[in-house]
């Protein structure tokens, strides 16, 4: 029976170390199922987190596109502006030049009005002389004629 006693002696320590083995394989199994809970939440995190982003890639690609079509109608509305722009400028340097061809003519009208008026009062003091001495002419000769006899 010593056989038999060591025999059963070997075989509870077998036991006792399966037991142990199972112990520590429930422990790592336990652990194991609590890290693959932990990825588990962490990958419904994450899933939630990229459908969030893709949400807000979303509303930020409509806003972008809004932002585009803005873009585009300022873009639109600067060039009307150049162009009116250049059209005033273009207009408005015609004028321009209109006004200085327009003050050019007045100034030499103006240049002629006033030799015109140096020449009229040249004419008209030698008509005021002509006329003063046929005038003085006639007073000369009507004295004569009064202060002569009758013949």
């Amino acid at each position: 029976m010593k056989g038999g006693k060591k025999q059963l002696q070997k075989l509870e320590a077998r036991v006792r170390e399966l037991e142990g083995e199972v112990d520590a394989e429930q422990r790592r199994s336990a652990e194991s199922i609590k890290g693959v809970r932990k990825y588990e939440r962490r990958v419904k995190e994450l899933t939630y987190q990229t459908e969030e982003d893709k949400k807000n890639v979303n509303r930020l690609q409509d806003l972008v596109d809004k932002l585009q079509l803005k873009l585009k109608a300022y873009k639109r509305q600067a060039e009307e502006a150049e162009e009116q722009a250049n059209t005033h400028l273009s207009r408005y340097r015609k004028v321009q030049h209109e006004l200085e061809e327009a003050q050019e003519r007045a100034d030499i009208s103006e240049s002629q009005v006033n030799k015109l008026r140096a020449k009229s009062r040249e004419i008209c003091g030698k008509v005021l002389m002509e006329e003063t001495r046929q005038t003085q002419a006639t007073i000369q000769y009507e004295c004569l004629v009064k202060c002569l006899p009758n013949s």
